[in-house]
């Protein structure tokens, strides 16, 4: 490649990167073949055992949403079924790393090809595990990037992001991947630059890149005049990050001077640790999935986990959602396998259909309600008999304590407006005591556009008019009838998405925590 080469994509992760491009794709690696079945076998054990052990010693480093998939990719590689194959292929003759190869990619290859966003995750995961074990059973060689360097590839896998040092700078580049990937939240998470969709297969690239994932695009072998052009975008989006910094701890309103509440959200416990109460509003969504990463938790792992971010936010409200397993979240124990895992048994239907373990986060939830101002929130409802089955189990959870004379308290109930039927007829429901957006998958349903494709990415997108319209009507019905109304998805954390938002009437926004200083910096530049 001669000359500077300019690609366009997706931002997934704001920022700018300068640095030397480092290609994901390694070199084709060489194996020294056993010689026997029986030592084919024993290279491909001591393989998946290295693997297993890299997974865990990145769990035990990790929190929320990523140590629990770096926990399902160790529970898949301990499942027989997987590995099966290979050692079947090994006893005929063939060598390890072409059975254990040869036998993922059939799988892969059927999981791709499906239009289910479920089974695309899988994978994904199945990809990262087949590259661990390949990389531990061949002379794969030192696969580390240097320090500051900006990743290019087709896509690259959860467990090489968390085993990257990104305290030098870089970024990511990707000719596929997708903005609501895993990698793409670790990204935000961190503060990594991250430009997906280039859809380039350029070969041999290499030397200096340019990647601006503020607008979404990179510059290969750039000119002086490129460098000097990319230098003014990036000092001055570090300027507006910085003024943003200087301005977080104070309360977020507009241009005209209306409040906006700012919530963060949640995935873990320890989240709260690197996060002050002072700077934000309260917690507009914590997940629970983090707690059924390896099967079902007590009550008493559950009260104790809700009570930790009730005191960390003194009185500050704390909106926590019952598990919302299935679709892309597997839990053992309790999730079934579907078809279409997505529009099947998944959130509170799920929880609904197995009383017996939503009555043991109920409980913990009433009893941590004492230590705090807490509000509760069931996701996927579709149907008001839903919400009416739920919130009747929590009143006779409550009397159950009372009975016991077990201290208790019954927080506000509410629903996640997610499903299209909430969003078009919320009039049904309001019995609820708040409504709380996830734009995510009322994005991905109105549209019929997974957010994980990035085929159709374009599509799914919360500043469709149509999505718009949905938001701006639940938040006005909300505002009629007293009924507090949030978002808690990723639209609420794009500065870009912001006013629109805000025109549609929202004025509760619930971010990652990362995206604090941004958001309220976009605030401050919209008048409503």
């Amino acid at each position: 490649m001669s000359g500077p080469l300019r690609l366009t994509g997706t931002p997934a992760s704001g920022g700018y990167a300068e640095g030397p491009v480092f290609r994901l794709e390694s070199d084709v690696a060489s194996y020294r073949p056993k010689g026997s079945a029986e030592g084919e076998a024993a290279a491909l054990r001591t393989a998946m055992e290295a693997a297993s052990e890299q997974l865990a010693v990145l769990a035990a480093a990790s929190a929320g949403e990523a140590a629990d998939m770096l926990e399902f990719q160790l529970a898949m590689l301990a499942d027989v079924s997987l590995s099966g194959p290979a050692f079947d292929a090994i006893s005929m003759g063939a060598p390890a790393d072409k059975a254990w190869s040869d036998a993922l990619a059939e799988q892969i290859e059927g999981y791709e090809a499906a239009d289910d966003e479920y089974f695309r995750a899988r994978a994904a995961d199945l990809r990262d595990i087949r590259q661990q074990v390949l990389d531990a059973l061949t002379s794969a060689g030192d696969r580390t990037a240097p320090p500051g360097a900006i990743l290019f590839g087709e896509d690259i896998a959860p467990t090489r992001f968390l085993a990257t040092d990104w305290s030098a700078g870089g970024g990511i580049a990707l000719s596929k991947g997708s903005s609501a990937s895993h990698v793409a939240m670790l990204a935000r998470s961190r503060g990594v630059p991250m430009v997906v969709g280039l859809g380039s297969a350029v070969k041999d690239i290499g030397g200096m890149a340019l990647l601006d994932a503020e607008q979404g695009a990179i510059v290969l072998q750039p000119t002086d005049g490129d460098i000097e052009s990319f230098r003014k975008s990036s000092t001055a989006y570090g300027e507006r990050r910085r003024r943003a910094e200087d301005s977080v701890m104070r309360p977020a309103t507009t241009g005209n001077g209306v409040p906006v509440h700012v919530l963060v959200n949640v995935a873990d416990p320890s989240d709260v640790d690197r996060i002050d109460i002072a700077n934000c509003d309260g917690v507009g969504l914590m997940r629970t999935e983090f707690l059924f990463g390896k099967g079902l938790p007590d009550e008493k792992t559950q009260y104790l986990a809700y009570r930790t971010v009730l005191e960390w936010a003194a009185g500050k409200p704390v909106t926590i959602r019952t598990i919302d397993a299935g679709g892309d979240k597997p839990v053992p124990g309790f999730t079934v396998e579907e078809s279409n895992p997505f529009l099947g048994l998944r959130g509170i239907r799920l929880s609904l259909a197995r009383p017996e373990v939503f009555r043991v986060q109920i409980r913990a939830l009433l009893r941590a309600a004492v230590h705090g101002n807490l509000k509760v929130m069931f996701p996927m409802i579709a149907v008001p008999e839903e919400y009416a089955r739920a919130a009747a189990l929590f009143a006779e959870e409550a009397s159950n304590l009372a009975g016991a004379g077990v201290p208790h308290a019954m927080p506000p109930l509410g629903l996640m407006v997610e499903v299209p039927s909430v969003a078009i007829a919320p009039e049904l429901f309001c019995d609820a005591a708040f409504f709380s957006i996830g734009s995510n998958d009322l994005t991905q349903y109105l549209m019929a556009a997974a957010r994980d494709n990035t085929a159709v990415a374009a599509l799914n997108s919360v500043t469709n008019p149509a999505v718009l319209r949905l938001i701006a009507s639940v938040a006005a019905f909300g505002w009629l009838h007293d009924i507090p109304v949030s978002l808690c998805g990723d639209a609420g954390g794009d500065p870009a998405a912001i006013p629109c938002l805000l025109e549609a009437g929202l004025r509760d926004l619930s971010v990652a925590p990362a995206q604090l200083a941004l958001v309220k910096a976009a605030i401050a530049g919209v008048a409503v």
